[in-house]
């Protein structure tokens, strides 16, 4: 019977995942091809057409806008309260936190967990592996560089990077609705 059902799903892994090669050009973990990440954002209460990775990890209080896109092995911590706009791509590696331990580990316990609510915009880019430190807010249409630490507030249409992040630039948008990314 064990021998049975091995052959059984093995057949199934490789039916999903040449499905998966074929039609997208894609090879995936075996749990991204057995889940539905429009599936996972409606579970979640997220906007319409918003997609999360099954590899996600999502805790707390996570309010997703519509249209945005969390990519795999993200961490999306809302035991501060976190929110996230319309129309953003939130790449690869990326992890938000609302809460840190920081006083409490160098305390011995004497402190407390610190939470503070972040906030992201309508129209936002953050970049493959970066991180948001609670309290933060990054403005609406904005880019945050791959590999940046964001541990300050980010203004509307500012392009940052670094670490810690610093604004290297700023969006513009055009009359015809198009953005120019104009660097210092």
């Amino acid at each position: 019977m064990k021998k049975y059902i091995n052959t059984i799903l093995k057949r199934l892994f490789y039916s999903k995942r040449n499905k998966m090669k074929k039609q997208y050009n894609r090879v995936l973990p075996v749990n991204e091809l057995f889940t539905d990440r429009w599936e996972k954002a409606k579970y979640l209460g997220f906007g319409e057409g918003t997609s999360v990775y099954d590899s996600c990890n999502v805790f707390g209080d996570v309010k997703v806008g519509n249209d945005t896109w969390i990519g795999p092995y993200t961490i999306l911590d809302g035991t501060g309260g976190l929110s996230i706009g319309s129309n953003c791509s939130i790449s690869a590696g990326v992890h938000i936190y609302t809460h840190n331990t920081v006083k409490w580990a160098v305390s011995g316990g004497k402190e407390k967990y610190e939470y503070n609510a972040v906030s992201i915009g309508d129209n936002c880019f953050i970049g493959p592996q970066s991180m948001v430190q609670n309290g933060v807010a990054i403005g609406k249409h904005c880019i945050v560089a791959a590999n940046s630490f964001v541990n300050n507030h980010v203004n509307d249409f500012a392009i940052v990077a670094g670490n810690p992040a610093k604004q290297i630039g700023e969006v513009v948008i055009n009359a015809d609705g198009k953005p120019v990314l104009k660097y210092y």
